[in-house]
Parts: C-alpha cells; sequence; structure tokens
C-alpha cells in the first residue's frame, strides 16, 4: 500500500514577482531579504548612481525569490536576488566576452578523492556574495529595481561596477 504524505508548507509557491512578493503572506520578509542585498550590494560598491549618458540603453532588472530550508523541510529564511536581464545585452557593445566562476562536477570529485585518500578534514562554506568579484571593464547601465526607486533619483541608473548574476 502507498501512503502520500502531503507538506502543506512546502507546496508554497516563491513569488515569482516584485508585485507577488509585496502581496505575498510573508511580504515583510520579502522586503527585509531585499533590502539586505540591496546593503549587501551597496557596502561591496556594486554601483553608482548617475544620469544615463546619451546613446546607451539600461539593461533591466528582476527580483528573483527562494524560500531556503533546511534538511527537515523548516525555513531558514527568504532570499531575494537582484538579477540583470543580461539577455538584452548586445555583444561588443555591451561586453566582449562571458566568464562564469563557477566550479565544476570534476574539480569537486577529485578534491572529494584526495580527502578521502589523506584522511583530510573538509568544510564547506557559502560565499554569500563571491558574484561580486568580477570587475566590470564595459559601461553598462541598470535601471533601478522595481520597489527600491530612488524618490529624488528617478530619472538615473546604476553605472555597474562589479558584476551581478544575468549579465553576460
Amino acid at each position: 500500500m502507498l501512503y502520500q504524505v502531503e507538506y502543506e508548507e512546502w507546496t508554497i509557491k516563491d513569488p515569482v514577482s516584485y508585485s507577488q512578493a509585496i502581496k505575498d503572506a510573508n511580504s515583510s520578509k520579502w522586503i527585509d531579504a531585499m533590502k539586505d542585498e540591496l546593503k549587501s550590494m551597496d557596502e561591496n560598491q556594486v554601483w553608482e548612481v548617475v544620469q544615463l549618458p546619451p546613446g546607451h540603453k539600461p539593461v533591466d532588472c528582476k527580483w528573483v525569490f527562494k524560500t531556503k530550508r533546511d534538511c527537515k523541510g523548516n525555513i531558514e529564511r527568504h532570499k531575494a536576488r537582484l538579477v540583470a536581464k543580461g539577455f538584452n545585452q548586445k555583444e561588443c557593445i555591451d561586453y566582449t566576452e562571458t566568464f562564469y566562476p563557477v566550479s565544476r562536477k570534476d574539480s569537486l570529485r577529485i578534491i572529494m578523492a584526495l580527502v578521502a585518500h589523506y584522511d583530510l578534514e573538509l568544510h564547506q562554506m557559502d560565499v554569500k556574495t563571491a558574484f561580486l568579484n568580477g570587475d566590470l571593464e564595459e559601461e553598462v547601465y541598470m535601471s533601478q529595481p522595481k520597489g527600491f526607486i530612488i524618490e529624488s533619483q528617478a530619472d538615473m541608473v546604476y553605472k555597474l561596477k562589479k558584476s551581478i548574476y544575468g549579465l553576460k
């Protein structure tokens, strides 16, 4: 006989847009997550607010939301990530090459084999803002994120100094 167990809280879907997030039952947690993301970007000097130069078009951006859970399915935290809509970028204008600093599965397997062979201890860590290590050489401008437009500078854009998710 097959038993089906339903975890009601696991069926809750993450919002797919800013407007859904602010209408969600956990809207205060999503807003805090967005503020935390912007604070992190501000601390890492990811951009500067500037007037859009003539002849340039800003890349749009969006919020991506994810509920992080532990191994038992309990909610650990709500995470919001500001992502550039890099698919609008034009090669040789907005970027010259693409590079994503991620590890390959083969590299992880080699490390795990060495750890096992030499009976070493292995510790894992998550670098929350690892993607911000990529300095930009190109001039890339991004529109201000929905819900966090600076009132006195509504006509301004962000000139990106560092790479963010979604950029090419």
